[in-house]
């Protein structure tokens, strides 16, 4: 008679034990799940944009469009500043700077800084505006990094870009011709300069003229790459940009 009257109140102990070992299964499961996904944040390229000055919708195209596509799949993670003070406090968390500004990078302990990082082997990419001659008052940056630079560029419109490597990792996945609109940047090497190796050529379609669109930089210590794309939506919301972004990226970062 007692195992009778108790049943039900044992059965109901069993049940309440049986949902909590369920519960603390459910956030054990969750807890594993968080941790591979830190794990794999974890080999993101820390990427630093760097942009801000004049001509040019930095926020728009790099600070938002450029970051989440270096962020998508957890590709890079990624920190965009127009405040150039403050590089030489982000670079030690930094895989692969970005430089696409045109703003003035006045503080001399920032340009050391810079140097520094790239003579450590870090990865740099030089994008659109910061492959200009923009400081008279700095000229080992064109001459080191940017091995030469551009003065003047065609009206925007639309023009070809021609791959002529497409061997390299950075042109990897890239079609061998596309059009887009841009500013066709006259991109000059210094032959003073370390030198570049042309990945990709821009040209107007009828044009004998073509200006490199796409180069290595040969720096002996870091792997450098210069992009003259990079104006508006027409440069950074097509395929081939988003790929050689992506390609450059990984490849300045020995990834």
């Amino acid at each position: 008679m007692k195992n009778n009257l108790f049943s039900p109140a044992l059965r109901l102990r069993k049940n309440y034990l049986s949902i909590l070992l369920l519960l603390a299964g459910g956030l054990v499961f969750t807890n594993c799940k968080v941790n591979t996904s830190t794990a794999n944040n974890s080999k993101s390229i820390r990427t630093l944009i760097v942009g801000g000055g004049s001509s040019h919708d930095f926020d728009q195209w790099y600070k938002q469009v450029d970051a989440e596509t270096l962020r998508r799949d957890g590709f890079a993670t990624v920190r965009y500043t127009d405040n150039t003070d403050s590089i030489a406090y982000y670079l030690p968390q930094t895989d692969v700077l970005y430089l696409t500004n045109n703003q003035p990078i006045k503080d001399l302990k920032v340009r050391q800084a810079i140097f520094d990082f790239v003579n450590a082997g870090k990865g740099l990419v030089l994008e659109h505006a910061a492959l200009w001659y923009n400081w008279n008052d700095w000229p080992e940056y064109n001459l080191q990094l940017v091995s030469g630079g551009s003065r003047g560029h065609d009206r925007y419109g639309s023009f070809d870009v021609t791959v002529s490597n497409t061997n390299h990792p950075v042109t990897k996945g890239v079609e061998p011709k596309f059009t887009l609109k841009d500013e066709l940047y006259y991109y000059k090497p210094d032959p003073t300069g370390p030198g570049i190796e042309v990945l990709a050529n821009a040209s107007v379609a009828g044009s004998d003229k073509s200006f490199p669109s796409i180069f290595i930089v040969k720096h002996p210590q870091a792997r450098i790459v210069g992009i003259a794309l990079g104006h508006d939506a027409e440069s950074h919301n097509i395929t081939p940009y988003q790929t050689l972004l992506r390609n450059s990226v990984k490849w300045v970062a020995k990834k």
